[in-house]
């Protein structure tokens, strides 16, 4: 399903290049990665080939436990899942290619390939900074309207939910591409990075990048500060409501439905604002580079584990089912 995706989409970006009156000289980048002796690329190499394959089973195992076990269909497990499917392709666009490029101390990429990759990255980028503002509000309702859940968030609500955030994702993600993609490349093709991000792909650009700033600030910022506001809003009332349950044992349990989902958002918005609000004066590329590791292949990876460690439904979903396999 993912080569079928990516074929579309570069069927889709071929096409949007051929419209252009002047069509770009650089035909192909250059990513650098991790640059170093052949033993620490090797190792380097090994790490995210284990990271990887384990990300991948984590989150499949957590797709299928919320698909097959009946106590796990509630909304927030749903959103949990979709999460989930986030996580594969985000991982699954960035590292296949980080593979080649550690073995071969670099790697070349089409423009059409470049194109295609920051496409999926940023449609799994943007619909999980939506998917997790919904899963907040999720919380929101269990914890402060405990009485009207049920009504609230009813299955028809999670499906357009989920509907909606992967369609605002595809949407700012084409839009931003296909801007992206009508930009002149006519001098050096080199990035120094992991994979095709948008900073350093404007840094190349010939062109003049006044408009897509103008873009991705319009598009960008409506798409992080409404989820961040969701967010901390609903946490606000979440805090507010804890504190006035009177036992503490209640206060405890009250929080820890939602403490999961916390850390995620922790992480998720600490690693993007290291990233793309710091300025870059600040960062060497190095650690630019590491930061990146952190959202596109390691945040995959402990998302799941930290939905699993530290939810006793999931706990008790694994052991039924491996228990059953047993009998």
């Amino acid at each position: 399903m993912t080569a079928t995706l990516y074929l579309y989409f570069k069927v889709c970006f071929t096409f949007l290049l051929y419209l252009q009156t002047n069509l770009t000289a650089v035909t192909e980048f250059l990513l650098l990665g991790f640059q170093g002796s052949q033993l620490l690329r090797n190792l380097l190499f090994l790490i995210f080939l284990v990271v990887y394959s384990a990300t991948i089973c984590g989150n499949l195992l957590i797709i299928t436990l919320v698909s097959t076990s009946k106590n796990l269909h509630t909304p927030m497990y749903f959103f949990i899942s979709q999460l989930s499917i986030s996580d594969i392709l985000l991982i699954t666009d960035i590292v296949p290619n980080v593979f080649q490029i550690q073995l071969n101390n670099g790697g070349t990429v089409s423009f059409i390939g470049c194109m295609t990759q920051f496409y999926f990255f940023d449609i799994t980028e943007a619909t999980e900074c939506l998917l997790l503002a919904v899963m907040s509000y999720d919380r929101y309702v269990a914890i402060c309207n405990p009485l009207r859940y049920s009504s609230i968030m009813t299955n028809i609500f999670c499906a357009k939910s989920v509907i909606m955030c992967w369609f605002l994702g595809n949407f700012i993600s084409f839009i931003v591409t296909t801007t992206l993609s009508r930009l002149n490349f006519c001098g050096p093709n080199i990035i120094d990075h992991l994979f095709c991000d948008i900073v350093p792909l404007l840094d190349l650009s010939c062109s003049d990048t006044l408009f897509i700033h103008l873009e991705i600030f319009l598009l960008g910022v409506p798409s992080v500060m409404i989820p961040t506001t969701i967010i901390v809003v609903s946490y606000t009332y979440i805090v507010i409501s804890v504190l006035r349950i009177p036992s503490r044992t209640g206060r405890q349990k009250a929080f820890s439905t939602c403490s999961s989902h916390l850390i995620v958002v922790s992480i998720f918005y600490w690693t993007m604002f290291s990233v793309y609000a710091l300025p870059n004066r600040e960062q060497t590329r190095v650690s630019n580079k590491l930061l990146s590791l952190l959202y596109t292949v390691f945040t995959p990876l402990i998302n799941p584990i930290i939905y699993s460690l530290r939810n006793k439904d999931i706990k008790k979903a694994v052991h039924q089912a491996f228990y059953g396999q047993l009998m």
